[in-house]
């Protein structure tokens, strides 16, 4: 009877233990900072999204978000129409400050992003997106050297998964990763987008 009643007292103990460590780890990692940028890596889908389209001298860009951060930047380059969920409210000055970052951006005066950005994925992804947010600009590394820096180099054709599903294009730079050998490679917006990014930012 002792016996029992001192494995139930365990039990209850080493959940709680289990639970606190979880906790800690999860305030630990809400958030990870680049340049200033914040990326909420706990941000939920349970908050009304707002978006808006902007010109930029690529093409329309569809940025999307709520108070979690920005959620997605999407070239709409060659598409008639956004595919704008139902739901989505159309809110200009929700993403005033971004879109005046943004155009400092593409004149080339600015380098480093100073915006909350809340991305959706696996963990896995989100971690590739921390490690593309640390590439300086003006330089690029290879998806090899990136499979590496998150402490996983065998894993760098996930990583180029990863790459190509990053849903806030420029301010995640997924541009700055090429191929081993140098060569510009897959681009989910375009090898010429891309190309276009990496000259801007050699200027």
């Amino acid at each position: 009877m002792l016996l029992t009643f001192n494995f139930f007292i365990f039990r209850i103990w080493f959940t709680l233990a289990s639970f606190t460590r979880l906790s800690n780890k999860h305030l630990l990692n809400k958030h990870f900072y680049q340049n200033d940028t914040s990326i909420d890596i706990c941000a939920t889908g349970d908050k009304k999204v707002y978006y808006d389209i902007i010109e930029s001298p690529i093409g329309p860009i569809l940025l999307a978000g709520n108070e979690n951060g920005l959620k997605r930047l999407i070239f709409l380059k060659g598409k008639k129409k956004a595919d704008i969920p139902e739901d989505w409210i159309q809110n200009k000055d929700f993403f005033k400050e971004a879109a005046r970052q943004l155009e400092a951006y593409f004149s080339g005066k600015l380098k480093s992003f100073t915006l909350k950005l809340a991305p959706e994925g696996t963990d896995f992804q989100k971690s590739v997106w921390k490690a593309l947010c640390e590439i300086p600009y003006g330089e690029t590394r290879t998806y090899k050297e990136i499979a590496a820096s998150i402490g996983n180099p065998r894993a760098y054709r996930a990583v180029g998964l990863a790459n190509n599903r990053n849903p806030i294009a420029i301010i995640i730079p997924c541009h700055r990763v090429i191929g081993s050998n140098g060569k510009l490679t897959g681009y989910a917006s375009g090898l010429d987008i891309k190309e276009y990014l990496l000259k801007l930012e050699k200027r």
